[in-house]
């Protein structure tokens, strides 16, 4: 089996669709780690078009098609046409599609549980597959958690990585064998993620905020899990007590074309309307990095779903002081360096405050943080379980992460 290695390891990553969300921009940066050399690596999204958080979204518009394309990854679509980026009742043509897609692969990798409803059906080839699990609440996930426990039953699933301790503690609960599951810690671009006193002024002076003003970033895709209206509410406390202070808001759905969005600014600003022209809705952005440089505070507002929150560790490489709810691995995230607030818009506006008038002293905590959200330790973590999946060398030796 030792001589497997020193041929070429071809993996499939199957999407549900390319539509804004972390879970797609680390899974994508995973296989951009690594395609080349050992492993050669292929995508197949169900959907090529979604409409989700009230933005239509093309698979060939998106920043992370581009960038897998881009590096040589062939990406194709079951599915063209706007879709609701569900896994569900699949054509004779589409199981074939995906049978020959699969029958060219050693291993799958699942990102979310969702397309083992697809991977479930009759007649495909039998490859181990590896499920990559971003949430908290697989209670939630609809009849995704029971194709995935279907998965396991029929031999398919053979390991589950789990971006966070919280991950792992609620699929076990869930009913996923514990032998399955393996923490592989979020990480990011060290050299993207950075602070940049140059892209901070040259953001804030496109959206004409003065260079010494309080900035608030939240990056979050419109969904209820976010809880958007906590968000806002504590806009209107923080932008009251401070004059001077911008609140950013970057995701899909986060544009004034959002009804929905448009009714929560309305309903949380109410008599005071002015308040909410300090609030800048910059929708999907593919600079986050700048955005992050250009913010004092990056912010999660979460109620539930959580895992380790990508946003709050690319906002803190970049220097914004992390302020989030407690959910999922958040609060053991931000220790330290930030601030864990209850769920109230007076807290969390306090919070803020606090949060952007501590960034100088908390930026060294910050700095010496680096080594540990590093995305080259995270790519070689999933290299090594691909490897020993496809080996069938025991998982359970593999290093528990740091």
């Amino acid at each position: 089996m030792g001589c497997a290695f020193m041929s070429e390891l071809r993996v499939l990553s199957i999407y549900e669709g390319f539509f804004s969300g972390g879970a797609r921009i680390l899974h994508s940066d995973v296989v951009l780690g690594l395609h080349g050399g050992v492993q050669r690596h292929s995508v197949l999204s169900v959907q090529g078009d979604v409409l989700r958080e009230a933005t239509r979204q093309r698979m060939e518009d998106d920043a992370c098609y581009r960038s897998l394309t881009g590096a040589g990854v062939p990406v194709s679509a079951l599915r063209r046409g706007l879709g609701a980026g569900t896994c569900d009742g699949f054509t004779a043509a589409e199981v074939a599609a995906t049978a020959r897609a699969a029958a060219r692969a050693d291993v799958i990798l699942s990102l979310k549980e969702q397309p083992l409803a697809l991977l479930n059906q009759a007649g495909l080839p039998y490859r181990p597959v590896v499920v990559c699990l971003h949430r908290s609440d697989p209670l939630n996930q609809g009849a995704a958690l029971d194709a995935m426990l279907a998965g396991i039953a029929a031999g398919r699933v053979r390991a589950c990585v789990c971006c966070a301790e919280s991950t792992r503690a609620a699929y076990a609960a869930a009913g996923v064998p514990e032998d399955l599951l393996h923490v592989i810690p979020n990480g990011v671009d060290l050299l993207r993620f950075r602070p940049d006193p140059v892209a901070r002024a040259l953001v804030r002076a496109r959206l004409g905020i003065p260079a010494g003003a309080p900035v608030v970033v939240f990056a979050a895709r419109y969904a209820a899990m976010k809880n958007v209206p906590l968000l806002l509410r504590s806009a209107r406390a923080y932008l009251r007590r401070d004059p001077g202070a911008h609140v950013l808001m970057c995701g899909a759905g986060m544009t004034p074309a959002n009804a929905d969005l448009r009714a929560d600014i309305t309903a949380a600003f109410g008599d005071q309307p002015w308040l909410a022209e300090r609030v800048a809705l910059l929708g999907v952005r593919s600079d986050m990095e700048a955005v992050y440089a250009a913010a004092d505070v990056v912010s999660l507002t979460s109620d539930s779903g959580e895992a380790a929150p990508l946003c709050l560790i690319e906002g803190m490489m970049c220097a914004a002081v992390p302020v989030t709810t407690d959910v999922g691995d958040s609060a053991a995230l931000v220790a330290g360096r930030g601030f864990v607030t209850a769920a109230d818009p007076d807290d969390i506006a306090a919070a803020w405050a606090e949060a952007a008038g501590s960034a100088a002293r908390l930026r060294p905590l910050l700095e010496t943080a680096r080594e540990r959200f590093s995305r080259t330790r995270m790519i070689a973590a999933y290299g090594s379980l691909i490897e020993r999946v496809h080996s069938g060398l025991p998982l359970a030796a593999l290093p528990e992460p740091l």
